[in-house]
Protein backbone atom coordinates (compact mmCIF):
# COMPACT_ATOMS: atom_id res chain seq x y z
CA UNK A 1 0.00 0.00 0.00
CA UNK A 2 2.86 2.64 0.52
CA UNK A 3 4.66 1.22 -2.47
CA UNK A 4 1.02 2.52 -4.23
CA UNK A 5 1.10 5.84 -2.62
CA UNK A 6 4.37 6.49 -3.07
CA UNK A 7 3.67 5.81 -7.19
CA UNK A 8 0.76 7.85 -6.99
CA UNK A 9 2.74 10.91 -5.14
CA UNK A 10 5.76 10.61 -7.44
CA UNK A 11 3.26 10.70 -10.68
CA UNK A 12 1.89 13.88 -8.94
CA UNK A 13 5.02 15.61 -8.64
CA UNK A 14 6.20 14.91 -12.04
CA UNK A 15 2.53 15.83 -13.55
CA UNK A 16 3.53 19.18 -11.73
CA UNK A 17 7.04 19.60 -13.04
CA UNK A 18 5.97 19.16 -16.21
CA UNK A 19 3.59 21.72 -15.81
CA UNK A 20 5.54 24.08 -14.17
CA UNK A 21 8.41 23.69 -17.33
CA UNK A 22 5.91 24.52 -19.73
CA UNK A 23 4.48 27.32 -17.70
CA UNK A 24 8.37 28.84 -18.01
CA UNK A 25 8.11 29.47 -21.70
CA UNK A 26 7.40 32.67 -21.96
CA UNK A 27 7.00 35.53 -24.77
CA UNK A 28 10.08 38.20 -25.66
CA UNK A 29 12.55 34.76 -24.00
CA UNK A 30 11.56 31.47 -25.41
CA UNK A 31 9.84 32.81 -28.22
CA UNK A 32 8.50 35.52 -30.30
CA UNK A 33 5.14 37.29 -30.60
CA UNK A 34 4.82 38.32 -34.45
CA UNK A 35 3.23 41.37 -34.80
CA UNK A 36 2.02 40.58 -38.14
CA UNK A 37 0.34 37.20 -38.04
CA UNK A 38 0.02 35.02 -40.94
CA UNK A 39 -2.61 32.34 -41.73
CA UNK A 40 -2.23 28.38 -41.99
CA UNK A 41 -2.03 26.68 -45.52
CA UNK A 42 -4.61 24.26 -44.42
CA UNK A 43 -7.80 25.44 -42.65
CA UNK A 44 -8.49 24.08 -39.45
CA UNK A 45 -5.15 23.01 -38.63
CA UNK A 46 -2.09 24.42 -36.45
CA UNK A 47 0.41 25.31 -38.76
CA UNK A 48 3.76 24.75 -37.96
CA UNK A 49 6.48 26.20 -40.74
CA UNK A 50 10.39 25.64 -40.27
CA UNK A 51 12.80 28.07 -42.22
CA UNK A 52 16.08 26.50 -42.57
CA UNK A 53 19.05 26.75 -44.92
CA UNK A 54 21.20 23.43 -45.82
CA UNK A 55 23.98 25.57 -45.66
CA UNK A 56 23.16 26.59 -42.03
CA UNK A 57 24.93 24.79 -39.24
CA UNK A 58 22.41 25.49 -36.73
CA UNK A 59 19.43 24.18 -38.73
CA UNK A 60 21.55 21.13 -39.31
CA UNK A 61 21.40 20.40 -35.31
CA UNK A 62 18.26 20.97 -35.12
CA UNK A 63 17.19 18.45 -38.10
CA UNK A 64 17.44 15.46 -35.86
CA UNK A 65 14.93 16.79 -32.92
CA UNK A 66 12.50 17.91 -35.64
CA UNK A 67 12.46 14.48 -36.77
CA UNK A 68 12.00 12.55 -33.87
CA UNK A 69 9.21 15.08 -33.02
CA UNK A 70 7.81 14.90 -36.84
CA UNK A 71 7.32 11.04 -35.62
CA UNK A 72 4.53 11.85 -33.33
CA UNK A 73 2.98 14.50 -35.06
CA UNK A 74 -0.51 15.66 -34.34
CA UNK A 75 -4.09 15.06 -36.44
CA UNK A 76 -4.43 18.76 -35.89
CA UNK A 77 -0.91 20.28 -37.18
CA UNK A 78 0.56 20.61 -39.99
CA UNK A 79 4.20 21.12 -40.80
CA UNK A 80 5.73 22.24 -43.74
CA UNK A 81 9.62 23.37 -44.27
CA UNK A 82 10.11 26.49 -46.10
CA UNK A 83 13.88 27.06 -47.22
CA UNK A 84 15.17 30.44 -46.41
CA UNK A 85 15.81 32.79 -49.32
CA UNK A 86 17.00 35.95 -47.78
CA UNK A 87 19.88 36.30 -49.32
CA UNK A 88 21.80 35.02 -52.74
CA UNK A 89 23.10 32.07 -51.21
CA UNK A 90 20.45 30.87 -49.59
CA UNK A 91 18.16 31.49 -52.96
CA UNK A 92 20.15 29.31 -54.77
CA UNK A 93 19.75 26.45 -52.38
CA UNK A 94 16.13 26.96 -51.66
CA UNK A 95 16.01 26.60 -55.82
CA UNK A 96 17.31 23.59 -55.22
CA UNK A 97 14.85 22.75 -52.56
CA UNK A 98 11.58 23.34 -54.77
CA UNK A 99 12.74 21.32 -57.71
CA UNK A 100 13.81 18.55 -55.35
CA UNK A 101 10.23 18.89 -53.91
CA UNK A 102 8.71 19.65 -57.64
CA UNK A 103 10.67 16.78 -58.90
CA UNK A 104 9.10 14.37 -55.74
CA UNK A 105 12.46 13.64 -54.53
CA UNK A 106 12.55 15.94 -51.64
CA UNK A 107 11.47 13.24 -48.75
CA UNK A 108 14.81 10.70 -50.11
CA UNK A 109 17.14 13.63 -50.69
CA UNK A 110 16.57 16.10 -47.90
CA UNK A 111 19.13 14.39 -45.32
CA UNK A 112 21.16 13.49 -47.20
CA UNK A 113 22.26 16.83 -48.56
CA UNK A 114 22.15 17.77 -45.21
CA UNK A 115 24.76 15.09 -44.17
CA UNK A 116 27.02 15.41 -47.63
CA UNK A 117 27.27 19.39 -46.24
CA UNK A 118 27.45 19.40 -42.43
CA UNK A 119 29.40 15.64 -42.37
CA UNK A 120 30.91 15.20 -45.49
CA UNK A 121 32.07 18.93 -46.42
CA UNK A 122 31.10 18.66 -49.43
CA UNK A 123 30.26 22.59 -51.40
CA UNK A 124 26.57 22.14 -52.51
CA UNK A 125 25.97 25.88 -52.62
CA UNK A 126 25.83 26.77 -56.34
CA UNK A 127 23.85 25.35 -59.12
CA UNK A 128 26.00 23.06 -60.74
CA UNK A 129 26.71 21.17 -57.50
CA UNK A 130 23.55 20.49 -56.85
CA UNK A 131 22.47 19.75 -60.45
CA UNK A 132 25.43 17.05 -59.63
CA UNK A 133 23.90 16.02 -57.05
CA UNK A 134 20.38 15.65 -57.48
CA UNK A 135 21.49 13.30 -60.30
CA UNK A 136 22.08 10.75 -58.09
CA UNK A 137 18.08 10.54 -57.20
CA UNK A 138 16.91 10.19 -60.58
CA UNK A 139 16.54 13.75 -61.83
CA UNK A 140 18.99 14.51 -64.74
CA UNK A 141 21.22 17.51 -64.28
CA UNK A 142 19.49 18.75 -67.55
CA UNK A 143 16.11 18.87 -66.15
CA UNK A 144 17.20 19.67 -62.80
CA UNK A 145 18.46 22.72 -64.68
CA UNK A 146 15.53 23.59 -67.02
CA UNK A 147 14.02 24.20 -63.74
CA UNK A 148 15.70 25.69 -61.93
CA UNK A 149 14.84 29.43 -62.89
CA UNK A 150 11.66 28.43 -63.90
CA UNK A 151 8.36 30.28 -63.04
CA UNK A 152 6.80 28.04 -60.49
CA UNK A 153 10.27 27.64 -58.64
CA UNK A 154 10.83 31.93 -58.47
CA UNK A 155 6.80 32.05 -57.03
CA UNK A 156 8.01 29.33 -54.28
CA UNK A 157 11.14 31.58 -53.74
CA UNK A 158 9.45 34.91 -53.79
CA UNK A 159 6.13 33.45 -51.61
CA UNK A 160 9.56 32.49 -49.03
CA UNK A 161 11.04 36.03 -48.71
CA UNK A 162 7.42 37.55 -48.33
CA UNK A 163 6.73 35.41 -45.05
CA UNK A 164 10.25 35.65 -43.85
CA UNK A 165 9.45 39.95 -43.75
CA UNK A 166 6.28 39.26 -42.65
CA UNK A 167 7.47 37.49 -39.37
CA UNK A 168 10.53 39.54 -39.40
CA UNK A 169 12.84 37.20 -39.25
CA UNK A 170 16.62 37.78 -39.65
CA UNK A 171 18.06 34.45 -39.51
CA UNK A 172 17.61 30.44 -38.95
CA UNK A 173 16.62 28.46 -37.99
CA UNK A 174 13.18 29.55 -37.38
CA UNK A 175 9.94 27.93 -36.54
CA UNK A 176 6.61 29.33 -36.90
CA UNK A 177 3.97 28.43 -35.38
CA UNK A 178 0.07 29.34 -36.47
CA UNK A 179 1.60 31.78 -38.08
CA UNK A 180 1.99 34.21 -34.70
CA UNK A 181 4.93 32.99 -32.88
CA UNK A 182 9.11 32.26 -33.76
CA UNK A 183 11.10 30.20 -31.85
CA UNK A 184 14.55 29.96 -31.96
CA UNK A 185 17.00 28.56 -29.42
CA UNK A 186 18.72 25.31 -28.20
CA UNK A 187 17.65 22.44 -30.81
CA UNK A 188 16.68 20.26 -27.85
CA UNK A 189 14.03 22.81 -26.46
CA UNK A 190 12.39 24.16 -29.71
CA UNK A 191 10.53 21.18 -30.03
CA UNK A 192 9.01 21.88 -26.49
CA UNK A 193 8.44 25.18 -26.83
CA UNK A 194 6.47 24.30 -30.30
CA UNK A 195 4.19 21.59 -28.47
CA UNK A 196 3.74 24.14 -25.45
CA UNK A 197 2.79 26.43 -28.56
CA UNK A 198 0.45 24.46 -29.91
CA UNK A 199 -1.58 23.54 -27.10
CA UNK A 200 -1.83 27.37 -26.25
CA UNK A 201 -3.68 27.58 -29.69
CA UNK A 202 -5.70 24.74 -29.18
CA UNK A 203 -6.93 26.57 -26.19
CA UNK A 204 -7.99 29.37 -28.30
CA UNK A 205 -10.21 27.50 -30.53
Amino acid sequence: MKKFISSVVTAIVMTFSVQAMAADYVAGKDYTVIQNPGKSEVAGKIEVREFFSYSCGHCFKLEPFLQTWLKKLPSDVHFVRTPAAMNKSWEISARGYYVSEAAGIRKSTHIPLFNAIHKDGQQIFDQASQAKFFSQYGLSQAKFNSMFDSFAISAKVAESNKLAQQYQLTGVPAVVVNGKYVVQGDPDQVPKVIDYLIEKERKTK
